[in-house]
């Protein structure tokens, strides 16, 4: 499977959405990505941001990429987003496996990525 071009979002055979690095703007994990859609305002985001980062650094083959909502209306309105931050957890092929709107907590993005990994 080749990467799609930037803000193109496509179902694969299994229906799950995948999102590659030009979607992404930044490289995927090794073994999961994930990706924080943030608003410039957003207080819950920066907090996201931080928790976020930890998780990634704590984890082996997990990145965590940030992306502007506002700059990337055309993917945001393909996933669906509707506030910020919402993040996606990514598997290894990009496709995405849990979805949670809000600040979540940190012991929450680990469990969800025990399920990925």
């Amino acid at each position: 499977m080749g990467e799609r071009g930037a803000g193109a979002v496509h179902p694969e055979g299994d229906g799950r959405v995948r999102l590659g690095e030009a979607e992404l703007g930044a490289r995927r994990g090794e073994r999961a990505t994930l990706v924080q859609f943030s608003s410039a305002f957003c207080q819950p985001c920066r907090a996201t941001r931080r928790i976020l980062g930890e998780v990634a650094d704590l984890v082996p083959g997990v990145a965590h990429v940030e992306i502007d909502a506002e700059a990337r209306l055309e993917l945001v309105r393909a996933l669906g987003i509707a506030k910020t931050p919402t993040v996606l957890v990514l598997d290894a092929a990009g496709a995405e496996v849990r979805r949670a709107a809000g600040m979540p907590r940190k012991a929450d993005v680990i469990a969800a990525l025990g399920a990925v990994l």
